[in-house]
């Protein structure tokens, strides 16, 4: 499972900066005039996770540093995001200004929004739309909402007419959207209005960009990081300048970097987390001597369906799974020593994943 998000804001909030920091390379066009982008730049970026280098150390404890010719283990792969930078939203865009129409396309590819604010002052940048960081939001916020009415008003009309057949799932979803639509015509975001499983269901295939998860960043000035680096915050605040400065140094520098700023860890690494987070995901681990992977889940993910991250077949043939804690591993030190103190469990279909778990899946196809 890959996390997609799409950078988004007004021009020249720092949108392509950040991207930038993201890949650790200059891989957008940075610019001081709006629509620098057009076509969206896409890269994708590891998931920040110390967990993987313990592991590496466990699997060295149980088959030793090398393999012949090869280093144990031989690969480590890391969960991912794709990250797209998407060119710079104009008020009006829903009617096709500026790049509405192809902005509003490539939103729609996504599975969550990170909306990049400006919350710096520099007379150097030039200000597109707003003046505040809460009119920037503001923009935003309508445009995505009016796009959406636009569409819950084509959805409307086909789901009307399949409605006269008295089908319950066509009633269902003709009341849904109808619902949506009271609510967005009243200015909420689709995510922001509760539905049920049921009509949840019946919504299959409906694609609305206020649906999304959506994570708010405040692109601030160097002097201002310092004072947000509450991990409890529902925004994200970081100096996109900053960090692509920290992004071009080695891990070392790195570190002695972040300590010297009175920062545990860098802005972007508190944004990947905060993606995990907002789309309700979870991490769980095989490791050996060929590869230590990380795989992305969702919480409430059964033991059948996580085998199937890995492939088809282990979820079609899923018999039953070994499964060990993160830390119990890590404490016990190799596999050996974990399942002489029993630290190893045989969890069978109905075994509800965890965060952190450790697992070998039996399977037979």
């Amino acid at each position: 499972m890959n996390l997609s998000i799409g950078i988004i804001g007004l021009p020249n909030v720092g949108k392509s900066t950040l991207f930038n920091a993201l890949l650790k390379r200059q891989a957008a066009l940075v610019a001081n005039y709006p629509f620098a982008t057009i076509e969206p730049n896409i890269g994708i970026v590891d998931v920040p996770d110390d967990r993987l280098n313990g592991l590496v150390t466990v699997v060295q404890n149980e088959f030793g540093r090398k393999a012949g010719e090869y280093e144990v283990p031989r690969k480590i792969i890391p969960a991912t995001v794709k990250f797209y930078d998407i060119a710079g939203l104009v008020k009006g865009a829903h009617k096709g200004e500026g790049l509405g129409n192809e902005f509003l396309g490539h939103i729609r590819e996504v599975s969550a929004l990170v909306h990049v604010v400006r919350d710096f002052a520099d007379d150097n940048i030039i200000r597109s739309g707003s003046v505040t960081p809460a009119e920037d939001i503001g923009v935003i916020e309508t445009e995505l909402i009016l796009a959406d009415m636009a569409v819950l008003g084509k959805l409307l009309q086909t789901a009307k007419s399949d409605a006269k057949t008295k089908d319950p799932v066509q009633l269902l979803r003709y009341a849904t959207l109808e619902k949506l639509k009271a609510g967005i015509d009243k200015g909420i975001p689709a995510r922001d209005i509760a539905l049920d499983d049921k009509e949840l269901k019946v919504l299959t295939g409906v694609n609305l960009l206020t649906q999304k998860p959506i994570i708010t960043v405040y692109n601030v000035a160097e002097r201002d990081v310092v004072a947000n680096q509450d991990t409890n915050l529902e925004a994200v605040y970081i100096c996109a300048k900053l960090e692509a400065d920290i992004a071009m140094l080695t891990d070392a520098e790195r570190a002695d970097f972040l300590a010297a700023w009175g920062m545990g860890e860098s802005g972007l690494d508190r944004l990947i987390r905060k993606g995990f987070s907002v789309l309700g995901l979870q991490t769980f681990f095989t490791a050996g001597p060929k590869e230590v992977h990380s795989w992305t889940i969702n919480r409430g993910c059964l033991a059948p369906e996580a085998a199937g991250a890995i492939h088809s077949d282990f979820e079609r043939g899923f018999i039953g799974a070994d499964v060990i804690g993160y830390s119990d591993l890590i404490k016990a030190g190799s596999y050996k020593k974990a399942k002489d103190l029993g630290l190893i469990r045989l969890e069978g279909k109905m075994y509800l994943m965890r965060d952190g778990d450790v697992v070998e899946f039996r399977f037979n196809v």
